[in-house]
């Protein structure tokens, strides 16, 4: 995610610089035909131009919309992912004890209890973090031809790219033993295993004492958060916005670019025989607007593709990990994670 306070025009000229070129050779092809080939017919009345110009903006402007709300319904995910994390560990930290213990436990073992419970919620963490970034079919990453190029390109010099490749599989080996990582591999869906083996480790301790029902019940209250916040994350990520949506602006987009030089031949040609140029740098400015309100929306519209407008789960995750442990009393902490490039994993 850019946290930058602006773009800066050199990002803006580098994501959309290459449209200018080939939409600005397009409006002096069709300029120079008119001119030169004396094909005055190679006009379009501005008047219907202009309304189909107003309803690509309106279909536009649904798509970013939408794009929009699928992201920050993501972010807020991760809000709530944060604050039952924070719930958790207190809970966790506070809820075992001796107090209705068969047979009483010391402090040292009891915060080996509270330690494995909180380290496999940082896994789980991870986990679903290596799972959301898992590219799908629609996603730009996993597209062939310039698509697929560029979205490989973003995602390795904008995205997930800027940590280390090992950064995931290191981080999990901190937190859940190799053991575990063994039997979790198994599953089709690792982080959900992750949070079924926390209710069956409190289950064990409700059966030993070192909860009480109404403790147990609060615990596992939690846990079904996790997994509420988690299958929010898996439908944004499995379910894409609807191709019909996606595909169909960006081709209403490519016919009113199209059209675009006829009609504004038409309007600037009353200026005189000079005016016609004109049409060239004013045509290629009004296409390339609605191509960068395209692209606004093409790539905001997954959250979780591994790029620079993503959600930064790695950061998130970083915080509540840092959280986390100094609940319990850990001092060994790792820094959180710092932006590079003006954007946040």
């Amino acid at each position: 995610m850019y946290v930058v306070k602006t773009l800066g025009f050199k990002k803006v000229i580098q994501f959309t610089g290459h449209h200018i070129v080939w939409i600005a050779t397009w409006m002096t092809t069709v300029v120079l035909v008119y001119r030169y080939a004396k094909l005055s017919w190679l006009v379009v009345p501005w008047l219907p131009l202009s309304i189909v110009g107003t309803a690509v903006a309106f279909y536009l402007g649904f798509k970013n919309n939408s794009a929009y709300a699928r992201m920050w319904e993501a972010r807020k995910i991760w809000g709530a992912i944060v604050n039952s994390s924070r719930s958790w560990g207190m809970y966790v930290n506070s809820f075992i004890s001796n107090q209705f213990a068969t047979q009483a436990l010391s402090p040292q073992q009891l915060h080996e209890i509270k330690k494995a419970l909180i380290y496999r919620h940082i896994g789980w963490l991870y986990t679903l973090r290596q799972q959301l970034l898992v590219v799908t079919p629609w996603e730009h990453a996993n597209q062939s031809g310039l698509v697929g190029k560029q979205g490989r390109m973003y995602r390795k010099t904008t995205g997930v790219g800027l940590v280390e490749e090992e950064h995931n599989q290191s981080t999990l080996d901190n937190f859940v033993s190799a053991e575990e990582q063994q039997r979790m591999s198994q599953y089709a869906n690792p982080a959900t295993q992750l949070i079924n083996q926390q209710a069956t480790e409190l289950a064990d301790l409700q059966q030993k004492g070192l909860t009480d029902h109404f403790r147990h019940v609060e615990l596992q209250a939690i846990l079904k958060d996790f997994y509420t916040q988690q299958g929010k994350c898996e439908r944004i990520k499995k379910f894409p916005l609807p191709r019909q949506y996606n595909n169909m602006s960006l081709t209403f987009v490519g016919i009113f670019i199209l059209l675009l030089p006829f009609g504004m031949i038409s309007e600037f040609s009353k200026l005189g025989e000079l005016g016609i140029w004109l049409s060239i740098p004013f045509g290629t400015l009004v296409s390339w607007v609605y191509i960068v309100m395209e692209l606004v929306g093409e790539y905001s519209e997954n959250p979780f593709q591994g790029m620079a407008n993503d959600i930064p789960m790695l950061s998130l995750c970083r915080t509540i990990e840092i959280d986390l442990r100094e609940m319990l009393g850990e001092t060994d902490l790792p820094a959180p994670i710092e932006a590079k490039k003006g954007i946040l994993m």
